[in-house]
Order: C-alpha cells, then structure tokens, then sequence
C-alpha cells in the first residue's frame, strides 16, 4: 500500500499548532492543516507490511492501508467511501481518538507511524467541502420502531445504522441539544460544536428523529417506551468518581465534568444551573493525569487561571516504549498534550491527602504525601507513602478529574435490567436480559474510547436488526461481545 518503499523515503509530518499565546484567546481548533500534496506523501508512507496490525488495533476495523493508498494516489472520494465504510463519524476520531490504530502500526516498530489519524480527518473534511457525504435516505421502510437513548457516539452510529436498515428511529436526547459527551463534555477548542451540527443535519435528513431536553425516566415516563418495538440504552458512564478524604465537600473543589460543561454551555450563552466556576486570577489543581484532566489545564488556561498544576498517582511514564507494553500493544508512555504544553506544572507519584478551607468552608489548600508503588509479582501494587514528604500547595479550585465509576442505575432500576460485576448495564450480543431492550457503549463496557462506542453502536444495531427482522444485512466486523475487551 502506499508507494513502495515510500517509508524509506519520507518521513512523518503532522499538523502545527497555531502559537499558544494566539490560541489560549479563544475557544476555537488551533490546528493548522497539511496540504493536499503533504498528506500524499503521507499516505504513501504506508507500508505493504502483509500483516496490517492497524486493522486490529483499530476497534472499528478500519480499513487503513486501503485509505492511505488511495491517498497516495489522489483519489479522496474513494477514500471517503472506504473510510464511511466502517466509521460513521471519522470527523469525531479523528480529532478526539488516542489513535490506538498507529500504536500498532507495522512501521511503528522501527520508524515513526504512519499519521493515520491526522488522514482520516483530512478524508472526511475532504468529503465534506466537495458535498460528497450526503443524507442515505433507506429505499424502504420496515414498520419496525426503535428508540435510542442517549445522542452520544454511541448512539448516533447506533441510529444511523438501524435507520440505514429502513427502521423509524427516535433518539432522546436529556440535554438541550445532541451529542452527549462531545457536546458540552469535549472543550471546543478540540472539537468545535459546528462539527456535531454539520453531522446531524445530515442525520436529521436521513430520517432520525431527535428529541432533546428528553430525560427518560425523569421528566419522560418509562412507560413511553411500550411504544416502541426495540430500545437501545447508550446513556453513557456518568458516574463521576470522588476522593473519600477530609474537606471534599469544600466551596471549589470541583468535578471536572461540571468545570467543562459549564465552560462551553458559557460558550454558547446556553442556561447554567449553580455557582458559576472561574480559574480566572486562581491557583488551579487539577486531580488526574487523563485526557479529562488535560482538558481542564486547557481550559483553566483560557480563562486566565493564575497557575495549573496537575496531579497523577502513578509514576510518570518513559517517553519511549515500558518494556510492559511492547509493539503492537497499546504503549505505557509519556503523553503531552497540546494543553500542558499551554501551560502546566505537572507532579507524578502523589497522593491527595486534605482538602483546607477558612471559616466559611472555602478551599485556601490541600495537602498531599508523595507515594511509591510496591509491585509484587501475582499481586495488586500496593501504594506506599513516603513518610515526611508531606506537603501543603495553596490553591482557590480543584478540579477532580478521576474518571467515571459506571452508568447511573435509574434506567436499570426503573426498567429492571440486570448489571454485571462492575455495575455496568449487562448484556450478551448487546441484549440485555429483557429481550427487545439493547445496550452499547460506555453504558454497556465502562468508560471508554470514542472509537469504542462507534464500533459498539454500529454491532448494537446489526444485533437489534436481526432481532426485529430475523436476519441482518448491515456490516460487522465480527465478535465484538468480548467482556470489557
């Protein structure tokens, strides 16, 4: 694939960064796109290694080497439709993915990887400003009615999958408009919100019918949902996860989701409930070394935090390769985003230990211990603190970016669906223990990737089909039902 040999001849390029001075003004993408003629190049840096490890590095199978031949020889509209293929929304992976797709890249072992990401944005771009992606609006349709939970990834490919099936798709969506997490958890500086309305309108043409500020189980009886003939619950891993230690309940001690969506719902002069949050002229802590807590640093950078320092627990990764992690595995190494290099102290292997306030309950501190990690073969790492490393860092806000625990149960409770050992909702092919209600995504696996729930929404639908139709002619990339794989 690609031209021959044309990994021996060019080396990776990826897109630049308009400057940080420039970009921390405002809310807006910041990178500064290849050329058509350097993305060619690119794309004929891949390899025709024989084994392409990027097919199963990729949760949806993208079919990459073909993608970036056809790059390499020009042919965008081609690749688009390869690309559309197997990703409903490579606008979203490729800015938002990790990319566990180049991590196992054959290429990868010796030299830089191909820049597999950074092409699947610029093919769908591509397609987008050349009006190639157009509504597919089913021939036929089949009576059968279906409703979707949740308008995150996961439940926009499960839409668009079974609506593409002739199904009357409907989508509830609590928020006041579509796109779960990407909408107002994902800052707009790494995804611009036009992004989400391009693709819904196209959604919306294809015949999906949307209904936001739609809270099912809330201000929506569940009962509504006899209605329908399937149900397909995609409501996310919302759960936030805390810190059991004195003072949490303090006056600016935050969690992170909150910080992040009430940023951009600012953004939008959308209606925010509670306090308003400012980093403006405060000493930031930011718990949690993710992509959450990545995001807060951008952010509380924009809004003109006097300083970000960032917390992680676990030691700091190599910058190469940890010998735990070899090729094609996904890598334990060092990540620095486009965020920290914004502006950021960061501070490995420590543990919060107190939260402290003034009289009115106010943060003015915390406290923390520097630990170390005792690993013992076939055993749990223990944690270990280091004894009189004790430290007091003065700080206005924290932003509690530790992940999420698991799916609210409201809809299990109220619906009597069964969970599994980790409490997310259980299901085999998809199938919860109530036969026409469905589950996918984060809902279903715990968090994770956007690349995951794509490909969850997409094997959700094609089981959903078979169970209203008997047989099913939409793709699969096989056996996805592997548990929390």
């Amino acid at each position: 694939m690609g031209k021959i040999g044309g990994f021996k001849e060019f080396e990776r390029i990826d897109e630049s960064n308009i400057s940080v001075k420039d970009r921390v003004q405002n809310y807006k993408e910041f990178t500064i796109p290849l050329k058509k003629e350097e993305l060619k190049i690119q794309g004929s840096r891949c390899m025709d290694c024989g084994i392409p490890f990027c097919h199963s590095g990729c949760p949806l199978g993208n079919l990459i080497p073909d993608f970036n031949d056809l790059i390499h020889k020009g042919e965008w509209k081609k690749a688009s439709e390869i690309l559309h293929s197997t990703n409903n929304f490579p606008e979203f992976t490729g800015r938002l993915c990790p990319a566990p797709c180049e991590k196992s890249c054959v290429l990868g072992m010796i030299e830089d990887p191909v820049s597999i990401e950074n092409i699947e944005k610029n093919i769908v771009e591509t397609a987008f400003s050349n009006k190639w992606i157009i509504p597919q609006i089913p021939k036929t349709r089949t009576g059968k009615t279906v409703a979707v939970v949740g308008s995150g990834p996961a439940g926009l490919a499960t839409a668009q999958q079974l609506n593409r099936a002739g199904h009357i798709v409907t989508v509830f969506e609590r928020d006041d408009e579509i796109g779960g997490l990407l909408r107002y958890g994902i800052p707009n500086f790494k995804l611009e919100k036009r992004i989400i309305d391009r693709r819904g309108k196209i959604l919306e043409q294809e015949g999906i019918i949307f209904k936001t500020n739609v809270h099912v189980g809330d201000n929506y009886d569940i009962k509504n949902l006899d209605y329908f003939d399937a149900i397909v619950l995609c409501g996310g891993a919302t759960k936030t996860r805390s810190l059991p230690i004195k003072g949490i309940e303090s006056k600016g001690v935050i969690q992170a989701m909150d910080f992040l969506t009430q940023q951009t719902k600012h953004l939008f002069n959308k209606s925010i409930q509670g306090p308003i949050l400012s980093a403006k002229d405060k000493n930031i802590i930011v718990i949690g070394g993710g992509d959450t807590g990545s995001d807060c640093v951008g952010t509380s950078n924009r809004q003109g935090a006097k300083s970000v320092t960032n917390f992680e627990i676990m030691p700091k990764p190599s910058i190469g390769r940890d010998e735990s992690t070899p090729w094609p595995f996904w890598p334990l190494q060092l990540k620095t985003s486009s965020s920290h290099k914004e502006g950021c102290d960061r501070n490995w292997l420590i543990n919060t230990k107190e939260f402290i306030t003034n009289d009115d309950g106010e943060l003015t501190a915390l406290k923390t211990v520097n630990v170390e990690w005792e690993i013992i073969p076939s055993q749990r790492p223990k944690l270990i603190e280091v004894q009189n490393s004790e430290k007091i860092w003065p700080c206005e806000m924290v932003f509690l970016a530790l992940g999420f625990t698991g799916p609210e149960n409201t809809l299990s409770d109220q619906l009597g669906i069964e969970l599994d050992t980790r409490k997310n909702y259980q299901a085999k092919n998809y199938q919860t223990n109530i036969p026409h209600i469905f589950t996918a995504g984060d809902m279903r696996r715990g968090q994770s990737l956007i690349v995951w729930a794509i490909s969850e929404g997409r094997e959700a639908a094609r089981n959903v089909d078979i169970f209203l139709m008997g047989k099913s002619y939409l793709p699969t990339k096989g056996n996805q039902d592997l548990p929390n794989a």
